[in-house]
Formats: structure tokens, sequence, C-alpha cells
């Protein structure tokens, strides 16, 4: 099983490295650009988990939802936010 999970760790980061690789070469700047999507997603991470006090929403701050929120940016950060909520 530990194989498996492996194998399919390697295929989805293999893919999304070549996803970004295949954007970023349109981007005339794609340094700034993936700076931006790290500060928006981070800094959205935050805003939801300041904002959580007054509206009992939360995402859990950990290794992953930084990561994830990091990558994705305000998109990724949305999608925690829906897959928390319905998944409670």
């Amino acid at each position: 099983m530990e194989t498996i999970q492996f194998m399919a760790t390697v295929i989805c980061s293999t893919i999304l490295l070549f996803t970004i690789m295949y954007f970023s070469k349109k981007s005339p700047h794609p340094l700034k650009r993936a700076v931006n999507t790290v500060l928006s997603g981070i800094l959205s991470l935050v805003a939801v988990n300041i904002s959580g006090i007054f509206t009992g929403v939360y995402l859990p701050i950990s290794t992953l939802s930084i990561c994830i929120s990091a990558i994705g940016g305000i998109p990724a950060v949305t999608a925690m936010l829906i897959i928390d909520t319905f998944f409670k």
C-alpha cells in the first residue's frame, strides 16, 4: 500500500511540476507572479483564520495547508474552505 501511495505522489508531483513550468513559460515575469501567488495564498489563509473569530470558520494551520495555499493561492484557500464546510 505504501508503494502505491509513493508512486501516486511521484506522479502527481511530476505533473504539477510540468504544469508550473508550462505556465511560467507563458508569463513575462514568472518569479513575480509566483511570489504574488504565494503571498496572496498565505495572506488569505491568515485572513480566514482571523475572521474566524467572528464567523466561526477556521482552517487548521499545518504544513499541508500552508503548502496548498502557497501553491494555489486564493482559489486553493477557497477550495479548502468548501471542502472543510462539506466534510464537517
